[in-house]
């Protein structure tokens, strides 16, 4: 799905469900990370997680479509269009939108690093590098080595 077939489905939900003429321009945007989407308040637009249709399909990308009209249309109307607002809850059970958009799963392999006390021998892992220069061992205040890095799979 390309940016003008999203911008044709999100025309299409909103006369639909709502009756009213989405205006404004809906787009993917590659830069968004944790959330399906997001309303603009200053343009208008609507910017949509395209990891969201590769990951769950185009029913959850119909129901964060659904979720930003919510906030698109109240806003232009002047009505609470913010997550705690009654309007916003009413419309969202009114067009069976959901609340918050499914979780994406993580990648499945990620970088480990083992570290040693070159004291008591203590190990260390972390998901990060650290500069063993600057850390020493909590128990013993030794300087502590880099013993290996891996790969783990998360599940």
């Amino acid at each position: 799905m390309n940016n003008e077939q999203l911008q044709a489905l999100t025309e299409k939900i909103s006369s639909e469900l709502f009756g009213r003429p989405f205006l404004h321009k809906a787009e993917f945007n590659p830069r968004l990370r944790t959330t399906g989407g997001r309303y603009m308040l200053q343009s208008h637009n609507i910017e949509v997680n395209k990891k969201y249709l590769e990951a769950y399909g185009l029913k959850e990308l119909e129901g964060i479509i659904k979720h930003e009209l919510c906030h698109y249309h109240l806003h232009l109307e002047g009505r609470g269009y913010k997550h705690r607002d009654h309007d916003f809850k009413q419309l969202l059970k009114a067009v069976k939108a959901p609340r918050h958009c499914t979780p994406l799963q993580k990648s499945p392999s990620q970088q480990l690093f083992v570290y040693e006390c070159s004291g008591c021998h203590l190990m260390y892992s972390r998901k990060k590098k650290v500069d063993t220069k600057r850390y020493v061992c909590g128990k013993c205040r030794a300087p502590v080595i880099l013993r290996e890095e891996r790969s783990t799979l998360k599940r």
